[in-house]
């Protein structure tokens, strides 16, 4: 099942496809996506929608909490059983909030989920073990370690060569480029790989 989760950042500018998925709809995010993508559900504390959210929140959250509203929306995604999420409106706003979005990424990776959060120039996202990367063709794409060192096992496609490892402090996993569509990457550890202009 594919899930969507809209957050209170930056507005998304390009179309949403929501065809065939569940769609969830974090607080502020509604601002911004009222009208421009079909929503299913509503969560939040909604301190900071301009609108009464429709359809109406089942559960109004307290906004003195212990997770934040995408976080909330991560777990019942998971719950509910999606196996493919998009996050759109991660960035932009408040830093410490787009490197909390980061952790939400993590957290998909860790239960097997595939996880990609789109903003309106690049694709985030959390990868390990072998990794496609031919659907980038063209494009820069930068690779840095995810909660600890990263290992490169193996991989092709790549104008420049990666080293066996990737650590902390370092800046070597930045800017390389898809160079054709059959690249790969496999990881020993997770990745955090960030894709300029996203897909094509």
């Amino acid at each position: 099942m594919k899930g969507i989760i809209l957050l209170n950042g930056e507005a998304h500018i390009a179309p949403i496809n929501c065809v065939n998925a569940l769609v969830y709809c974090c607080d502020g995010a509604y601002n911004w996506a009222r009208g421009k993508v079909r929503i299913d559900k509503n969560i939040g504390d909604f301190d900071s929608a301009r609108y009464a959210p429709y359809p109406p929140p089942e559960e109004v959250y307290p906004a003195e909490k212990d997770f934040t509203d995408g976080e909330i929306a991560m777990l019942k995604m998971l719950e509910a059983g999606a196996d493919e999420i998009e996050i759109y409106g991660g960035g932009g706003g408040r830093e410490d909030h787009f490197l909390g979005n980061l952790h939400l990424l993590y957290l998909a990776c860790s239960r097997n989920v595939k996880c990609v959060m789109h903003d309106n120039s690049s694709d985030i996202f959390a990868a390990t073990g072998r990794t496609e990367m031919g659907m980038y063709a063209g494009k820069t794409v930068s690779v840095l370690p995810f909660g600890g060192e990263l290992h490169i096992i193996d991989s092709a496609g790549f104008k420049y060569a990666y080293p066996h490892k990737l650590v902390y402090g370092s800046c070597r996993g930045l800017s390389n480029i898809v160079s054709g569509k059959s690249a790969y990457i496999t990881f020993g550890g997770t990745a955090l790989i960030i894709v300029n202009g996203g897909k094509v």
